[in-house]
């Protein structure tokens, strides 16, 4: 059976899903803000923080799990088919938030794109470039690029959520990140992932 992922999403229900770049995962949108802080599951261990992933990677075909600002993303193994998972996960994901089971437990932790006054102007400028065009782009996908370190003029950045893993994302860090700060910034020699 073969979902059509563009007509999966319905504005007027509280949880619906839409494809990736990345296949191997979906975008679950929850229409109403669940973090303020987002957060990678990449095992079941990071998971804590949300009982709602803790519960999804109670399924073994749950590779990852990235809770977003206003949804959730979810990237399953191979061996598994959307066409069998994406309206049941859609359905657990409701029934989890009409429950009022909580999305997130713990009080958000400082993340590394905020600025802090032991950054640098240039490492100031990247995070503020990443946090006002790149993120909120990247979002709309399923997914996020978070700051690492800049260390001899290159730029390092953990790929999340949808990123992480997709086809499309070496494009996406090459053609799309690093071209716009080395616009912005032109001591940038490199912008890679980690």
């Amino acid at each position: 059976m073969e979902i059509d992922m563009k007509q999966a999403v319905n504005p007027s229900a509280p949880v619906s899903f839409e494809a990736t770049p990345n296949p191997a995962t979906l975008k679950f949108l929850l229409f109403r803000p669940v973090a303020s802080d987002p957060f990678d599951c990449p095992t079941p261990m990071e998971a804590e923080r949300s009982p709602l992933a803790s519960k999804i990677f109670g399924f073994p075909w749950t590779a990852s799990v990235y809770v977003g600002t206003d949804f959730i993303t979810v990237t399953k193994h191979d061996w598994v088919d959307w066409s069998v998972l994406a309206q049941p996960l859609a359905g657990l994901i409701q029934e989890h938030l009409d429950n009022g089971e909580p999305l997130v437990v713990d009080a958000p932790a400082r993340g590394s794109n905020e600025a802090s006054p032991d950054d640098s102007p240039v490492v100031r400028q990247i995070k503020d470039i990443l946090n006002r065009e790149i993120r909120p782009v990247v979002a709309l996908d399923g997914g996020d690029i978070t700051f690492a370190k800049y260390e001899n003029h290159v730029v390092f950045l953990h790929m999340k959520g949808a990123c992480s893993g997709c086809p499309s994302s070496s494009a996406t860090l090459k053609d799309g990140i690093e071209v716009r700060l080395k616009e912005a910034i032109p001591e940038i020699i490199e912008v890679v992932s980690v």
